[in-house]
C-alpha cells in the first residue's frame, strides 16, 4: 500500500486511523473555509475536502492523499464550529428536541497518478430535548469549540443524542465505510 498522508489536524479523524491499525502521515491543510450560501451543503463539504486534499497533493509525492470536513446542517443552514461559549449555547439550543444532518466531504488523490475521487456522506442526528442546565454542564465539559454545531458524539455529547440514522463514523467526522469504499472502487486499495 502506498503512503497515506491524512490531510486533517482533526485529532477524532486521527483515532479513527488508529483504531484501523494504520499510522498515516498526519498534514494539516489550513484552507480558508469560505462557504457559499448558494451552494447545497452536500458541494460544499466535497469542496472544502478537495481543497484540502489538493494541496496536500502538490507537498505530497507518490502518497494516497485523504483529506474530509465535516459539516452540521440544521433546516438548509450551515453551523460551523463555534467561536465562543456564547455561540456554542445558542447552537446546542438550536439542535435542542430537532434532527439535524452531519455531511463528511471525502476528498482521496493518488498524487502519483493524478487521479481523484470526491464523495460524500450524510447521517441524520436527533437530539433529547436539552434543558439550559445540561447545555450549561456540557458547554461547561471543554467539548464544544473545535467542533461543528458544537458537540461531539464520540465524549460527552453522546448525551445530547437521543437516535442517529446512518453512519455514526460519519459524526465523528470520517465516514469509514464509504472511504474504504471509495479506496476500493477507485484505487484498488482497502483497510482490511
Amino acid at each position: 500500500m502506498k503512503k497515506i498522508v491524512l490531510a486533517s489536524g482533526s485529532p477524532r479523524r486521527k483515532e479513527l486511523f488508529a483504531q484501523l491499525g494504520l499510522t498515516p502521515i498526519i498534514w494539516s491543510s489550513d484552507i480558508p473555509e469560505m462557504i457559499s450560501t448558494t451552494e447545497k451543503p452536500e458541494s460544499i463539504a466535497m469542496s472544502l475536502a478537495l481543497q484540502k486534499a489538493l494541496r496536500a497533493s502538490n507537498i505530497f509525492e507518490d502518497s494516497l492523499i485523504i483529506a474530509a470536513d465535516t459539516i452540521v446542517v440544521l433546516d438548509g443552514s450551515i453551523m460551523g464550529k463555534p467561536r465562543n461559549n456564547g455561540e456554542a449555547f445558542e447552537m446546542l439550543k438550536a439542535l435542542s428536541g430537532r434532527s439535524h444532518e452531519v455531511i463528511t466531504g471525502i476528498a482521496i488523490i493518488d498524487s502519483s497518478k493524478g487521479s481523484k475521487v470526491v464523495e460524500y456522506e450524510k447521517t441524520i442526528v436527533t437530539f433529547r430535548n436539552l434543558e439550559n442546565d445540561r447545555i450549561n454542564s456540557y458547554i461547561a465539559s471543554g467539548e464544544v469549540l473545535d467542533k461543528a454545531g458544537a458537540y461531539g458524539i464520540q465524549g460527552k455529547g453522546a448525551l445530547l443524542v437521543e437516535k442517529i440514522e446512518g453512519c455514526y463514523f460519519n459524526v465523528v467526522g470520517l465516514p469509514l465505510t464509504k472511504l474504504e469504499s471509495c479506496l476500493e472502487k477507485y484505487f484498488d486499495t482497502k483497510f482490511l
